[in-house]
């Protein structure tokens, strides 16, 4: 049974001048809990460890007492909020994850085609063909789905993997891999900017990336489970292409392996993307281009 908690990006607000909709549906009273989940439990009291001080580490690793790793970021615990015109829950947590939207009289909500599980009757479904060159160029969807209340409306991502919700203030800009966006609420600004040519060819993204902005919340997706990363002021990080969701920080393209090409190519990990805090990357725990080269690998040894 999953349990539900309120989320730092589930405080319900209002945005001045936006229309305002009548109280979104509930969801039934369940045990509740204070806490949050777990992914974005870093983001309320941070790490709480200097890794870059020598005196925190013992042999050049931390204490077990202060060492957590990937593995706290369990996702087990359903995501609940409410926004302005709609109330939400991401339940289902890892890999079968399924986002279920309440939608009051008249309240839209974008979405990306051909994720729609299920939904009420009194729900309106309409399309919108938007042609560019840039979504021409770089793959992306030329259509969208937008969904109006009331109703009950349950997305789900193509692939298996996780959900997550962040909630846009509009002061705040953040790129998001083409494969990353699964829905957001109106006043998001979704839009296409261009990487460089060396980061669309070796950071996994492509070309374009979606750049988001405006306010209101916006759910993300992941092939796997979703990490969240936050990275204080100067901090760096590290992660592999191809395991990017959502970033608002910038990174540069660096070679992680030592000893040439040959050293590269044979420990599997040549060119990384490089964060530097501060700010936060989304990170998913698997990557769709090497599942697909292992599931052919598979096929080809079967025949």
């Amino acid at each position: 049974m999953h349990m539900r908690t309120p989320s730092s990006a589930s405080q319900s607000s209002s945005q001045a001048g936006a229309q305002q909709f009548a109280g979104p549906p509930t969801y039934p009273e369940e045990e509740q809990d204070t806490g949050y989940p777990a992914e974005k439990q870093q983001a309320q009291g941070g790490h709480g460890f200097d890794f870059g001080a020598p005196a925190s580490l013992i042999a050049g690793a931390p204490a077990a007492g202060e060492f957590t790793g990937a593995g706290a970021a369990s996702t087990v615990v359903d995501d609940v909020g409410t926004f302005n015109g709609g109330s939400y829950r991401i339940s289902h947590r890892d890999c079968n994850t399924i986002l279920t939207v309440q939608l009051a009289i008249g309240c839209p909500l974008d979405a990306r085609p051909g994720t729609m599980i299920a939904m009420s009757p009194s729900i309106q479904l309409k399309g919108a063909y938007k042609f560019s060159m840039k979504k021409l160029v770089a793959g992306g969807e030329m259509g969208q789905s937008t969904f109006t209340g009331p109703g009950e409306l349950l997305l789900g991502p193509p692939m298996l993997g996780d959900i997550t919700s962040l909630r846009l203030t509009g002061k705040e800009s953040w790129s998001v891999g083409h494969d990353g966006y699964l829905a957001s609420t109106q006043n998001v600004i979704k839009d296409y900017k261009r990487q460089g040519i060396g980061k669309a060819m070796f950071s996994g993204e492509g070309l374009w990336v979606y750049k988001i902005s405006g306010t209101g919340l916006l759910w993300l997706t992941s092939f796997g489970a979703i990490i969240r990363k936050d990275l204080v002021e100067g901090e760096k990080y590290i992660v592999d292409n191809g395991h990017l969701v959502a970033w608002n920080t910038k990174y540069v393209l660096e070679r992680v392996a030592s000893g040439g090409f040959m050293s590269g190519f044979a420990s599997g990990e040549g060119l990384v993307c490089k964060f530097t805090g501060p700010g936060t990357v989304f990170i998913q725990t698997r990557n769709a281009r090497s599942f697909t080269a292992f599931m052919t690998g598979q096929a080809n040894q079967a025949v």
